[in-house]
């Protein structure tokens, strides 16, 4: 069996007496993708700010590369690369100082090949003379992960990598990760995008300080014990308000031209259908369809949200 990458064991953290966490079990394996996704406030910032060794838990364990972070914290740093929402780069530099300053930030002295193996990875070597403040939002981004990868860590922690970044420099991002994971190299994020959640090895869902689930993204899609319907009608702003009161939903989210609501049991469709007629909607289309990671997140996340009011 794989030694774990990264193992956590009842890891709780509060802030101010708020719990952020509370006994969270996580196990990642040697060259995953790993994501985390969760509503703002889950916790997924803080998951990563502990990995790192940024903050201390209040109780539990974590194991990092093998190592007690508690008691090896140092060594543990040398070993891990973490970019987090707000990297500091600096404008003033180039792209080629950039990766230099952060190269001797982390004591490596032979940087150079190292160097123009990233811009060459990355696809920055044209760029190398430009001055960080005047790249894209995505070629930013890109140079962090260059500045965050010059030491070669064997576990990378990203924490929101692409949000704001334009979606050709988001496909370019995910090209180099997906060349990280090719490496062996373990990558954990958190993601905002659930598109980006189905390209990861296995996926976490983040809710209420714990996880809900954690799978593979088409494990998840297949284990969803609810039914998802389709449903679209002349109105569907005023089908979710009248849906959303409707004992048969568990939930009801609103996708631009059409709504899907969850309920858990399947023949409840008849019930929906009448339900929105009575309330003077006509040309009423419903549907089954397979759940989305977005359905399963949903559903997961309420599911513990209620739990938790008990």
């Amino acid at each position: 069996m794989l030694e774990a990458v990264v193992e956590t064991k009842g890891l709780a953290k509060s802030f101010d007496g708020v719990p952020a966490l509370t006994g969270l079990d996580l196990t990642v394996l040697p060259g995953e993708m790993f994501g985390l996704v969760g509503p703002d406030g889950a916790g997924k910032t803080t998951v990563i700010r502990l990995l790192c060794g940024i903050l201390s838990p209040d109780s539990g364990t974590i194991s990092v590369l093998g190592r007690d972070m508690q008691r090896e914290r140092e060594t543990i740093k040398n070993e891990i690369g973490y970019l987090s929402q707000r990297f500091s780069l600096y404008g003033d530099l180039t792209v080629d100082e950039n990766i230099q300053f952060f190269a001797e930030l982390h004591g490596v002295r032979d940087y150079a090949r190292r160097r123009e193996e990233l811009l060459d990875f990355t696809r920055l070597s044209a760029f190398r003379r430009r001055l960080a403040d005047r790249l894209s939002g995505g070629m930013k981004q890109k140079l962090a992960l260059a500045c965050t990868l010059i030491h070669e860590p064997r576990l990378v922690l990203l924490d929101e990598p692409t949000t704001g970044v334009d979606p050709v420099s988001r496909r370019d991002f995910w090209s180099v990760l997906a060349g990280l994971v090719r490496r062996r190299v373990t990558v954990i994020l958190t993601t905002p995008y659930m598109d980006e959640a189905e390209r990861c090895s296995r996926v976490g869902l983040l809710a209420g300080g714990k996880l809900a689930a954690v799978d593979t993204p088409d494990n998840l899609k297949r284990g969803m014990k609810e039914t998802v319907l389709e449903i679209n009608t002349e109105d569907n702003r005023r089908a979710y308000y009248v849906l959303r009161d409707s004992p048969d939903t568990k939930s009801v989210q609103l996708f631009g031209d059409r709504l899907n609501a969850v309920v858990a049991d399947p023949a409840a469709a008849g019930r929906i259908e009448r339900v929105l007629a009575n309330s003077g909607l006509k040309e009423v289309g419903l549907k089954k369809i397979s759940p989305s990671l977005e359905n399963v997140f949903l559903s997961a996340a309420e599911s513990e949200l209620a739990e938790a009011k008990k």
